[in-house]
């Protein structure tokens, strides 16, 4: 079974049937969705002519006089003319009705004719006067249409009743008097019986249609399937498994197929085939290669590494302050760096720094501005006068364009006065003694070695006796 649901050509081929099946269910559904309506429309058309013309047997002006007793003889004849009007339509029900026109929720009846045999229905006739409410809020809405005049007929579709009653239309017309005043509604009801016979034969002949031309389509697709694509590609792929299980060059595909992409995969195979051997031949040199480079870069972290301050604590004789710093690269080498030392013995410098870019480059880059900065530092003068010195110094020789965020501060140990500046780096993060964390917005000047000529701002801040600073890259 396994074997089965694996195969190409039986996966192909289901979903080409499979597909074909779908597009028939469509094609059926929409074609059954759009059959459907254009029936309902004419039937409800044709039920609007129809109770049109019953409606030219009904008195618009005497449907109150009907309701006090008057023009008895009239009612009669009109009751007789519309019971043989039903009965000759094949219409289920025929009610004209007066309407409560305060809110539409209740009506009262003029005459109601009923045939049951039409889809054995259960209706009994309502007598003369006979009073009721509205059914629900549709019909109610079309009864204020029709009064209105806003409509020249409506019709209601009961595809599936909830009282028992068979699936029918009811068409809503109005009756008129002379003058032209709405003062009644005539509505007929037929079954849509009709509409279910008349899709089922539709149905069938749809699906029949479908299914004959699933199965000859699937057959032709699979012949044409099989010749030209799965035999090439089953060559194809038999050629790839043996050279993977032998790894020696085999016989020539040839011509396979008479599509260009098939036989593309056929070259392309030979094509692998003989750069894999000859890359099998250069393997070893290449695996020599990299061990060689990860030697290198193994022993470029280790400079790195040692090129910072990695024993804590740095200065055990040194009492009035703590400092830690640690780095973890997100390569074997990266950019990032710090560094701290005493420029005499009251002063500590701090710096810290973020190359743009990662690996050697980075490396490299960061090498030369930790120098640049611990040099110049030693040379004495102020935080921004020394990431000046280090920007002109780094924008003279940066044709790789690369720059650096730096951080640098000047801690005087006897005051606590911490002269800084920021060269685009993440701001300080502070903490008084006893307090919280809280970020230091300080001055910021542009990355360095990212325009010549740039002067960078020092501030000042106050180290009182347990006071914290950290920084950090991002």
């Amino acid at each position: 079974m396994k074997k089965l649901m694996s195969s190409m050509k039986l996966n192909i081929i289901g979903t080409v049937v499979a597909l074909l099946l779908v597009f028939g269910i469509l094609a059926c559904s929409v074609g059954l969705v759009s059959f459907t309506r254009a029936f309902k429309g004419e039937y409800a058309t044709a039920t609007f002519h129809m109770a049109s013309t019953a409606a030219m047997f009904v008195n618009g002006d005497h449907l109150s006089a009907y309701l006090d007793g008057e023009y008895s003889e009239e009612y009669a004849e009109m009751h007789d003319l519309l019971q043989d009007y039903t009965q000759r339509m094949h219409v289920s029900l025929i009610y004209v009705i007066q309407v409560d026109q305060r809110d539409y929720g209740r009506f009262v009846s003029i005459v109601n004719l009923v045939d049951n045999t039409v889809d054995n229905s259960g209706y009994t006739e309502w007598e003369l006067g006979h009073k009721r409410d509205t059914t629900n809020d549709e019909y109610r809405r079309k009864y204020k249409m029709m009064y209105e005049l806003e409509a020249e007929y409506e019709t209601v579709y009961r595809d599936d009743p909830t009282d028992g009653q068979h699936p029918h239309i009811t068409t809503m017309v109005p009756v008129k008097a002379s003058s032209g005043e709405v003062t009644g509604i005539l509505c007929m009801q037929r079954p849509i019986s009709e509409l279910n016979a008349a899709r089922r034969p539709f149905w069938i002949t749809i699906a029949a249609y479908t299914i004959l031309t699933a199965v000859l389509a699937s057959c032709w697709f699979a012949y044409f399937i099989k010749k030209h694509f799965i035999t090439p590609v089953t060559l194809v792929s038999d050629e790839a498994t043996r050279f993977a299980r032998e790894n020696q060059k085999g016989r020539s595909l040839g011509k396979v197929s008479r599509f260009k992409e098939i036989e593309n995969l056929a070259e392309s195979i030979e094509t692998m085939e003989t750069d894999m051997l000859t890359y099998m031949d250069t393997l070893t040199t290449a695996t020599a290669e990299r061990e060689r480079i990860g030697t290198e870069l193994s022993l470029a972290s280790t400079i790195q590494q040692n090129s910072i301050p990695q024993v804590f604590p740095p200065f055990p004789d040194r009492t009035e302050f703590d400092i830690y710093a640690s780095m973890t690269p997100a390569r074997e080498v990266g950019g990032d760096f710090y560094n701290f030392y005493f420029i005499d013995d009251d002063h500590l410098a701090m710096v810290i720094g973020d190359v743009s870019g990662k690996g050697i480059p980075a490396a490299l880059f960061m090498m030369i501005t930790n120098i640049l900065v611990s040099d110049r530092t030693q040379m004495g003068g102020s935080p921004a006068e020394i990431l000046s010195f280090v920007n002109q110094n780094l924008c003279e020789h940066n044709s790789a364009d690369m720059f650096v965020t730096l951080w640098l501060g000047i801690l005087e140990l006897s005051t606590g006065i911490l002269t800084a500046a920021n060269a685009g780096h993440e701001y300080p993060a502070l903490k008084p003694a006893g307090g919280e964390f809280e970020i230091l917005k300080d001055k910021h000047g542009l990355a360095a070695a990212a325009m010549e000529g740039i002067r960078y701002r020092d501030y000042e801040i106050r180290l009182a006796p347990g006071a914290k600073i950290f920084v950090y890259t991002d």
